[in-house]
């Protein structure tokens, strides 16, 4: 389903992504924490074709995405979804034209089938009151629940979460954290995330890895890696649980 095979990014003298390798079945969900700066959500930008590896291959759904022709790549990002870290919602744009706008930006479906679509992901994400509300009349967490909702309305086999829960309170994290967590078993849906909250990770995760100098020093179980005794991992984890 997702594949980085060998991937090498460096901006200028920064190496960001140093040899790396992972892959992620259909249905499985992948969470990657690791220290702010180093380069998590570099590896998103690769899935989605943001950014080109300086070497490797970056494989979705059986494509190598970095010799897409932009065409190409447009219809590959058909299939996939991405929560902005900030939600980033059109300010002037009411929650509902808002989830409406990739359906009218990319496809020719017409504004009753848009509309019984935004409907129904506005519903998964518990979100259908606020449909004529624009996003600065309703709160953060619902900000996220929105940027779900517009990730989920293509319908994508695949979505891509950047820091799901940043600058969410505890408890308005751990309902986005379950929301995710339900939407994978509902939909069967296959996810990269990338976090610095563990109990996100707990939650979410079926794969949890930690990253630092370009490469994953450990991957697996969440409860293995959360109970591994790599010193570095136990550090990083140790802090990100204060």
């Amino acid at each position: 389903m997702i594949r980085m095979i060998d991937v090498h990014k460096a901006f200028g003298k920064q190496k960001v992504l140093q040899g790396l390798n992972f892959e992620v079945d259909e249905g499985q969900s992948l969470v990657i924490m690791g220290p702010s700066g180093s380069g998590k959500s570099v590896i998103l930008k690769h899935l989605i074709g943001l950014l080109e590896p300086d070497q490797g291959k970056v494989e979705v759904l059986g494509q190598t995405v970095n010799i897409h022709n932009r065409e190409a790549l447009q219809r590959l990002r058909m299939d996939m979804g991405y929560l902005f870290q900030h939600s980033a919602l059109i300010n002037w744009l009411s929650v509902y034209d808002n989830v409406a706008l990739p359906l009218r930006e990319t496809t020719s479906q017409s504004e009753k089938d848009i509309r019984a679509q935004v409907e129904k992901v506005l519903g998964l994400v518990q979100m259908e009151e606020a449909h004529e509300k624009l996003p600065s009349e309703i709160s953060g967490g619902m900000q996220k629940r929105v940027g779900l909702a517009r990730a989920l309305v293509t319908e994508p086999k695949i979505i891509l979460y950047d820091e799901p829960e940043a600058g969410l309170d505890p408890e308005m994290s751990a309902s986005i954290s379950k929301m995710m967590r339900r939407l994978k078993e509902e939909l069967g849906m296959t996810s990269v995330t990338v976090t610095h909250s563990v109990s996100c990770a707990v939650t979410v995760a079926d794969t949890l890895a930690v990253f630092e100098h370009g490469q994953f020093l450990i991957a697996g179980p969440p409860t293995d890696v959360l109970n591994s005794d790599h010193p570095r991992v136990k550090t990083f984890l140790g802090a990100a649980l204060d």
